[in-house]
């Protein structure tokens, strides 16, 4: 009776404004529309009551009757519940309010829009159930609730559509079975579910009654048991996917009955046994993805005949060979089959008859040759034929590939020389020949691969000089080549490779000097030179390359002094070695961590390598050990008295702390007072717990708000370790009482009243990052935004290391500690377990105990318990990785993996959409790629191949400063300035 008082009134109270307003009926229901939303971006700023009729307002339109028809409200920054004034146009038979921020339930009432067709609610923040009085919208033809935040079930109501023709709800939080009732929907055409958690159930079998089904997609809708037989009659259905499920059995013979199917997709699931027969049937079939299950057996013939586009079946456990007739499949773009257990090798004619793109065959037992026809219709991108026994040379056609991009040969028996040409192909960024058999020269023609920005040439027969023309190739980021028989001198040419963060040519037997202008690679990470004829002086210039921490010049002729300006790099690795090097090792180099960097160098003097005898030490033996005791007492005796000192002190604090007077002191103009503050020290004002103590919400006097930490007291829990509280508020002082920058939480001021201690800092009403993301808010941060974040977020801990002196290194960077003020900004916080370095010690310090939070460590720190800036470069590159994938580090989908590995793992084996976020729009992929290649730097398992604070923000500004101003308001982007979306561009 009330549900039905509230229509009543709804339809029937009158418009009260606009009393004088020429504008008709509709356009004043509008209006009321236009008041019932916020508008941050202006959309609907042309919605005036100086109008005749709406019909020229933005989004709408109307008939020959001037009625309105559609709204179209796609993208325009909206807010606030759903508009039920639409509901009173009498003609509205469109409706999308899509990609806004929509976030109130879907109210039942919606059936009111009686004359609906197309109804897109799709991108927005919907919660609570949909709603079962849907169906009575009779006419509705199409219904797009994709990306929102439903949950329940599908309401079995829903199977009394009788003219629905496309059902899509996929990425909401339906938790639900799927309703036996949608299979009575016999108009669908397109039925999307994926991406929801459903309750762990069986596919229905009803839903074998849609024959008028043309797409079906379920992927990770939690479904189990066989794939139910009655699906042999969705004789329409072109595109099947049941991917990321837990479909058990053999795969069903069923599906290959589907007279119209043209894409297959079962990866992901716990199918067993062999490939089923009736391949035949499937005579439009274009892709067949059945990767990622457990299948065994052989591939049969019968497939390889079909007009496949596409065919992965990758990760399972195939054996036998590859049938020689999928050569014959003449639509044939696309083959991936790593990770199997295949022998035999390629089929001869694989690619002649067909516009080859991408061959995957890694992981496997193949052997034989190369095929001389991949490339025969100049298509092929990608070549991976790594860890096989491949054997031969690589055919001199695939020097005239001109489109190959990605080549990968590791790990196999290959042998001869590589093909001139080979060397030169101009959209080739990956070139890995790594651990064959490859003997020659490298040709002079490589001058012609400018696109390339990885090299790796590593443990094979290569001999020869190092060409000249190397140093044309700007986009070289890595040059690996050692273990080969490389002679002559280093080229010159080599400083002139500006991006070079990797140069292995240890293992050699190169000559002559280290090339002048080494000082140039400012990018320079690594640089192992180890194992050759080098020889003369070790060039001072190479200190002045501020991100080199690898330096291995071991084995070789260097001669003189160790040069001084060494000592301002930051070196995790230090080999000297087996050199004619003089002289003294500077002090820096005098502690144990370098015990073995200077051995087999007769002519230096050290301390830690026990090299040093000046003449006249037994003489003065009896003089050095009297002076030793004198100063061994006199330091007994100061040790007595600071024990006595410290004794003292703490027994008259013991005594005077009932009288402690409160300590207050603040590092900026404040307008408010201690006493302001503690009064307002309620729980109800508690705004977040940590294992720190807790955090309150003060709004001021002056109409400010700041945020207030009240750090634990001992008793109050248990984890302490020595007096921690008390070192945890002294760090965060003396850390963020002297920092000044945009990115950095301002610190107003600390209160120690000996029994609390309090931390007063701005407030940023957004929270934390870790909050957004995590806690199905995620929604809310667009690409841009997480973008932004990054780089915000970069610059603080760049000045911590860059521009701090000393340096600071924060060893807790996670989502949970960058906070966000109103805009978004973010703003590093929490340094209750910062470390500031020692100038004297700019390399690594040793820590008593592990600071930070659970899959955010580096695993050095882990191990060694040193820390230095790389450490939290490690944690800021899994802080990027989660903004990419959405994923905590922690999540229980990778087992013993953590993020890093897991996301490295699932590019080499599934791609990129299997990483991305599934709440990131799509459109902008390639810069999302990008952006996953600088994670995935930042998190090398070896410190040496991390990039410093410094040059992330560089790689981060240069994408910044591609982003089109209008970006996020209408989904453009600029094309990148790679020319492929492959983590290992960079990595």
């Amino acid at each position: 009776m009330a549900s039905t008082l509230i229509f009543l009134l709804f339809f029937t109270v009158p418009l009260s404004f606009h009393l004088n307003s020429a504008l008709n009926q509709e356009g004043l229901y509008l209006l009321r529309v236009k008041d019932s939303l916020s508008d941050p971006a202006g959309s609907l700023a042309n919605w005036s009551d100086r109008d005749a009729t709406p019909c020229n307002w933005t989004g709408i339109t109307c008939d020959h009757l001037n009625s309105v028809i559609s709204v179209n409200l796609d993208g325009a920054s909206l807010s606030g519940p759903f508009p039920m004034f639409l509901c009173r146009l009498p003609s509205l038979s469109r409706l999308s309010l899509a990609n806004n921020s929509i976030n109130s339930s879907l109210p039942v009432s919606i059936w009111s829009c009686r004359n609906l067709t197309y109804l897109d609610l799709s991108e927005n923040l919907f919660v609570g159930t949909l709603p079962y009085s849907l169906a009575d919208i009779r006419f509705l033809r199409y219904i797009n609730f994709e990306a929102n935040n439903f949950s329940g079930d599908i309401p079995s109501s829903f199977g009394n559509f009788r003219q629905l023709e496309t059902l899509r709800i996929t990425e909401n939080l339906l938790n639900g079975t799927i309703p036996a009732a949608l299979g009575r929907i016999t108009s669908l055409k397109l039925l999307q579910l994926a991406y929801n958690p459903f309750s762990p159930g069986r596919l229905p079998p009803e839903l074998g009654n849609l024959t008028n089904l043309e797409e079906l997609w379920l992927c990770d809708c939690n479904l189990e048991g066989p794939i139910p037989e009655s699906f042999v009659g969705l004789n329409r259905l072109e595109n099947f996917d049941l991917s990321a499920n837990r479909f058990t059995g053999p795969i069903p013979s069923l599906i290959f009955k589907l007279k119209s199917v043209v894409q297959i997709e079962l990866y992901s699931n716990l199918f067993t046994g062999k490939l089923p027969t009736g391949w035949s049937n499937l005579t439009e079939l274009r892709r067949f993805d059945a990767a990622m299950n457990r299948l065994t057996g052989t591939i049969p013939d019968e497939l390889c005949e079909l007009p496949l586009q596409s065919l992965n079946l990758y990760e399972n456990q195939l054996d036998g060979q590859i049938p020689e007739s999928i050569a014959n499949s003449t639509n044939l773009y696309e083959l991936r089959l790593f990770e199997n257990h295949l022998i035999g090798s390629l089929p001869n004619e694989l690619g002649k008859n067909s516009a080859l793109q991408t061959l995957d065959v890694s992981y496997n037992n193949l052997s034989g040759k190369i095929p001389e026809h991949l490339c025969q219709r100049g298509a092929l991108e990608e070549l991976v034929l790594i860890y096989n026994s491949f054997s031969g040379n690589i055919p001199e056609s695939l020097g005239k590939c001109w489109r190959l991009m990605r080549i990968r040969m590791r790990s196999n028996r290959l042998s001869g020389e590589v093909p001139a040409d080979f060397w030169g192909l101009p959209r080739v960024y990956l070139l890995d020949l790594d651990s064959n058999a490859f003997s020659g020269n490298i040709s002079h023609k490589i001058f012609g691969a400018r696109n390339l920005s990885t090299l790796s040439i590593s443990k094979n027969m290569f001999s020869g000089s190092i060409p000249n023309e190397i140093g044309s190739l700007q986009n070289l980021i890595e040059l690996s080549a050692h273990d080969n028989y490389l002679g002559g001198e280093i080229p010159s040419s080599l400083v002139h490779l500006g991006l070079l963060g990797k140069l292995d040519l240890s293992n050699n037997h190169l000559s002559g000097e280290i090339p002048r202008g080494i000082r140039y690679l400012k990018q320079l990470n690594e640089l192992n030179l180890a194992n050759n004829r080098l020889f003369g002086e070790i060039p001072d210039e190479i200190g002045s390359i501020s991100v080199l921490n690898y330096l291995d010049l071991s084995r070789n002729s260097f001669s003189g002094s160790i040069p001084r300006s060494l000592q301002n790099l930051k070196l995790n690795t230090l080999n000297l070695s087996n050199n004619q090097l003089s002289g003294e090792v500077p002090p820096i180099f005098a502690k144990g961590v370098y015990r073995d960097s200077f051995l087999g160098n007769p002519g230096l003097c050290s301390h830690v390598a026990g090299s040093c005898n000046p003449k006249g030490e037994n003489k003065n033996r009896v003089f050095l050990w009297i002076l030793r005791s004198v100063f061994m007492i006199a330091g007994l005796v100061f040790l007595v008295g600071v024990v006595w000192f410290v004794w003292k002190y703490k027994k008259v604090k013991k005594t005077n702390k009932s009288v402690t007077m409160t300590k207050w002191t603040s590092f900026h103009k404040l307008g408010f007072s201690e006493f302001e503050i503690s009064d307002c020290l309620k729980e109800a004002n508690v705004i977040g717990r940590g294992a720190s103590g807790k955090v309150y919400k003060v709004d001021l006097s002056n109409g400010e708000t700041v945020a207030v930490k009240k750090l634990w007291e001992r008793n109050e829990t248990g984890f302490c370790n020595i007096d921690s509280e008390k070192d945890e508020f002294k760090i965060e002082v003396e850390t963020l009482g002297k920092v000044r920058h945009k990115n950095i939480v301002r610190l107003w001021c600390c209160c120690n009243t000996g029994s609390s201690k309090l931390l007063v800092y701005e407030y940023m009403p957004n929270g934390s990052l870790g909050d957004l993301l995590h806690i199905n808010k995620s929604k809310l941060l667009n690409w841009w935004t997480r973008f932004k974040i990054m780089l915000d977020a970069a610059e603080g801990l760049s000045y911590l290391h860059h521009d701090c002196v000393p340096s600071i290194v924060h060893r807790d960077v996670k989502p949970n500690n960058i906070l966000l003020d109103e805009d978004f900004g973010a703003k590093i916080s929490d340094f209750g377990v910062a470390k500031i370095l020692k100038t004297v010690n700019r390399g690594v310090e040793s820590m008593s105990v592990i600071a930070g939070s659970r899959g955010y460590i580096a695993p050095e720190y882990a191990y060694t318990l040193r820390v230095n800036e790389k450490s939290d470069i490690y944690s800021f590159g899994i802080v990027i990785l989660e903004l990419v994938t959405g994923r905590a580090p922690t999540d229980p989908d990778f087992r013993e993996k953590d993020l890093a590995t897991w996301v490295r793992l699932t590019l080499d084996k599934k791609g990129i959409d299997h990483v991305l976020d599934p709440n990131l729009n799509s459109e902008f992929k390639e810069h999302i790629c990008r952006v996953l290649d600088i994670g995935l730097l930042c998190t090398s398992s070896l410190p040496m191949n991390r990039p410093s604070m410094r040059r992330v923000v560089k790689m981060l500004q240069v994408l910044a400063d591609n982003i089109p101003n209008d970006a996020q308001k209408d989904g453009k982007i600029f094309p990148s300035l790679y020319n492929n979306c492959d983590h290992e561009s960079m990595v």
